[in-house]
């Protein structure tokens, strides 16, 4: 059960708190999707607390596509292609795997599935921003490892990120590079994964996407407000707040 009633035929249902964690959730999209990296992690533990677990998962797909497409155009020059197909193979196949495991998942598993692959998460980043010798292996089983893992997670949940930003951090690339690689694998991921939340999972409705429609705005303001964040802020106590807070909200999904 989610944290809020809500009724996939009428989007209107939300309360107004409801509606304020969505918005906050897409802005937040908007935000990562610019090139804040680490924040996106709490996107789907807002929307797990007022959808639910699965249903969360196919209504944030389409606004990750509306980001990933401002990234693509802005960021773009920046792609390194040659990374981005050592990962993207087994990203693929991991998406598979994900949508077969999670089809018949009874939604309190699916939740206690998402929660406990956001705490791992939280956990890697945490471990990851403790390590002062930050050197990954750059190995050929690491680019499959590390797209299996990137692909059944941002199935399961859309939390792909720590793993892709590990792979790309082994590359060596730089900030922009980055955000640009990233930008493309995403955009193809995510149009990858669309029919199977179509078709498979069936998470992805008319109502879904009429919910979207009125959550564009806010992914879009969020796009603006991080391009000019990108470059100004200090990565090292945001973070932080956001594993914390993240952790939290994990937890409360577990027990709800």
């Amino acid at each position: 059960m989610a944290l809020f009633i809500f009724d996939l035929s009428s989007s209107l249902q939300l309360s107004w708190l409801s509606w304020v964690l969505a918005g906050l959730a897409g802005f937040i999209i908007g935000v990562s999707k610019a090139g804040i990296k680490g924040i996106s992690i709490m996107v789907v533990t807002l929307m797990a607390m007022v959808f639910g677990g699965k249903a969360s998962t196919g209504i944030i797909l389409p606004l990750l596509l509306v980001g990933d497409v401002f990234a693509v155009i802005y960021y773009h020059r920046y792609t390194e292609w040659h990374h981005l197909k050592r990962l993207l193979p087994a990203m693929m196949l991991g998406v598979v795997i994900g949508a077969w495991i999670g089809k018949d998942l009874p939604e309190r598993v699916f939740k206690q599935m998402m929660a406990a692959i956001i705490l791992a998460t939280v956990a890697m980043m945490y471990w990851w921003d403790r390590q002062k010798n930050k050197q990954v292996p750059n190995h050929w089983w690491f680019a499959i490892m590390m797209g299996l893992m990137a692909g059944f997670t941002t199935m399961i949940g859309n939390l792909a990120g720590a793993f892709t930003n590990l792979f790309f951090l082994a590359m060596r690339l730089p900030k922009n590079n980055f955000i640009g690689t990233a930008a493309w694998l995403f955009l193809l991921i995510n149009l990858f994964k669309l029919p199977f939340h179509i078709f498979a999972w069936q998470t992805i409705t008319l109502d879904t996407v009429s919910l979207d429609v009125r959550l564009v705005p806010l992914v879009l303001l969020g796009l603006l407000t991080g391009v000019r964040l990108v470059r100004k802020i200090n990565e090292r106590y945001y973070r932080k707040l956001i594993l914390i807070l993240t952790g939290i909200g994990a937890i409360v999904i577990l027990l709800k």
